[in-house]
């Protein structure tokens, strides 16, 4: 039998988190509580942690949703999808930052919920795929780099990597043409890579420094995009770039 899918609802609305509770449990997801105080949603993710937050973004009392999810993600990686009623543009870049899995507006319809929701199971069956340990799907070769994508183990040549993103647990390895989420942490990635070519530039960035295009004061630059430079970083990257 299928492991259904563990969904906490957080929401002061009550007849809205009732409907919504209602409706996914017919469509077969296990609801884990409904909590419409940030407060208690943060005790219910560390007591009885589910598999996806619904998270209402404009919680009323003392944590509103997004400071609700920070807390939350102190302690554990959770797939998070903020309800939201309000487009302000401020909000959505505080929320981003947070990094949810999709946002869906008010007034929900069950069509877009349940897609998206099947959209993030998905993403935890890939996320299960991958497996725990970073040490059997990621292996280094010459010039070359072989991780576990999909069920199958993708060559990837080492001049191809532009940079390297980290989100918790894991991490994104960009190309010119595609991007890979790694079951493994920027720090135990940037141990597997070859020193000489690729720099940490900030806590969150490891940069491949052949391709870089711009050095800024506070930032470089690779293929368009923008990345930060930190302080603490900016000398060892001149050391390596007087090297090449």
């Amino acid at each position: 039998m299928e492991q259904r899918t563990r969904v906490l609802i957080v929401e002061d609305d009550m007849i809205i988190a009732s409907n919504i509770s209602l409706q996914l449990t017919k469509t077969g997801y296990e609801v884990t509580g409904i909590e419409s105080r940030g407060e208690e949603a943060v005790i219910h993710s560390r007591l009885n942690p589910p598999d996806v937050i619904l998270m209402d973004i404009n919680l009323k009392g003392r944590l509103n949703g997004i400071e609700t999810v920070k807390k939350i993600q102190r302690d554990a990686d959770i797939p998070v999808v903020y309800i939201t009623a309000n487009n302000d543009e401020a909000t959505f870049e505080e929320a981003r930052k947070t990094h949810p899995f999709a946002f869906v507006d008010k007034p929900i319809t069950m069509r877009d919920l349940s897609r998206t929701l099947a959209l993030v199971t998905e993403q935890l069956k890939n996320k299960e795929e991958v497996g725990e340990s970073s040490e059997e799907h990621i292996a280094l070769l010459n010039d070359r780099i072989f991780i576990r994508y999909q069920g199958q183990m993708v060559k990837l040549l080492l001049q191809d990597i532009l940079y390297l993103e980290a989100d918790r647990n894991y991490c994104h390895l960009v190309t010119d043409k595609k991007q890979f989420v790694l079951a493994t942490t920027l720090k135990d990635m940037q141990v597997k890579l070859p020193e000489s070519l690729f720099v940490r530039v900030h806590r969150s960035f490891v940069v491949n420094i052949s391709k870089l295009d711009v050095l800024g004061d506070g930032h470089v630059e690779i293929n368009r995009k923008v990345i930060p430079l930190s302080r603490s970083y900016r000398d060892e990257l001149l050391k390596h770039l007087q090297t090449i």
